[in-house]
């Protein structure tokens, strides 16, 4: 049923009548003349016949008056809409965006294409899935900052993801600064659960911080750390080449942590780990019911427009 959201502006509806009541009083405090029976008889005749041309004439104002009030008065609809989901976590995806990531080993639809690009076709789709929880975009370089803080449109993320360039916070890789500055920011949530999804292609090369004490800290606060270990080589099976990924070191720290470490090779290995993810981290199916109206003060107003345009073309005439 329509309701109102301001409806105290009906109350002016009857102003332009008092208005009137009040300046025909004052007009009947004018002086008078004494006119024979039969004059005065004709002179009221035609001044109803006036009155009536008037009447007719003055209605048009009265109505656009009284739509402009109905506006003004906010009429709206509730409509249904489904509960939101609701999980009750905070969940940090930290994105390496290194020199590294511009390496093109990856495929997508028999097509080569770099690291970056894989991550952000399947990381998109990721993001749009985890509707429930509260999300927030880390990208990380030589330095780490927060590209999208904490929301719950997971499509705002999702887009960051999309959007990222590499280089743009360094071409190092400093993964204890990225998981510090989630961890920060997590540090002050009041979250049931709090996560970190990092992704890495390479070693901690920069930073003041060891990433393994970095772990120790997220699991003193409850905070789960999963890793994505990225590339076809890692340290252990090729150490004197550059830009390879440390499996060992990203291990650890979800080990320490209490979460899961993940190995990536190929685009599939990686589309089999954002699966993995929704299963370990899945949202909830249902949530706060929100409260959407339908606004309904268009129409009056449409109408009290078109009076006004109607009176104008009256005169004009």
């Amino acid at each position: 049923m329509p309701e109102f959201a301001a409806p105290l502006f009906l109350l002016l509806l009857p102003l332009p009548f008092l208005w009137r009541w009040i300046s025909q009083r004052a007009e009947a405090q004018g002086a008078a003349i004494l006119v024979p029976d039969a004059v005065g008889d004709r002179l009221r005749s035609r001044a109803g016949a006036g009155a009536v041309a008037m009447a007719s004439r003055n209605w048009m104002p009265f109505m656009i008056w009284a739509l402009l009030l109905l506006a003004l008065s906010g009429p709206r609809q509730l409509e249904p809409t489904p509960a939101l989901p609701v999980s009750g976590r905070d969940l940090v995806i930290a994105l390496d965006l290194s020199g590294s990531m511009v390496r093109d080993d990856f495929s997508i639809d028999d097509r080569k294409v770099s690291r970056l690009e894989a991550v952000q076709t399947v990381g998109s789709a990721f993001a749009r899935r985890r509707g429930g929880d509260r999300v927030a975009l880390v990208v990380f370089g030589t330095e780490a900052y927060f590209a999208t803080p904490f929301t719950f449109d997971v499509e705002a993320v999702a887009q960051a993801i999309e959007g990222a360039t590499i280089g743009i916070s360094g071409r190092a890789t400093s993964i204890s600064d990225a998981l510090g500055i989630a961890l920060k920011r997590l540090e002050v949530s009041e979250a049931k659960s709090r996560v970190v999804i990092l992704l890495s292609d390479g070693a901690n090369n920069a930073g003041a911080t060891n990433p393994r004490a970095v772990a120790r800290l997220a699991a003193d606060m409850g905070v789960r750390v999963h890793t994505i270990a990225m590339g076809p080589k890692d340290l252990a099976s090729a150490p004197e080449e550059r830009g390879v990924v440390d499996v060992a070191t990203l291990e650890a720290m979800s080990d320490l942590s209490g979460g899961t470490m993940f190995r990536v090779k190929t685009t599939q290995d990686l589309e089999t780990v954002t699966a993995a993810l929704d299963e370990l981290e899945a949202t909830a199916a249902k949530g706060l019911a929100a409260e959407v109206y339908a606004e309904l003060w268009v129409y009056p107003a449409g109408l009290a427009l078109l009076g006004a345009v109607l009176i104008g073309w009256r005169r004009d005439g």
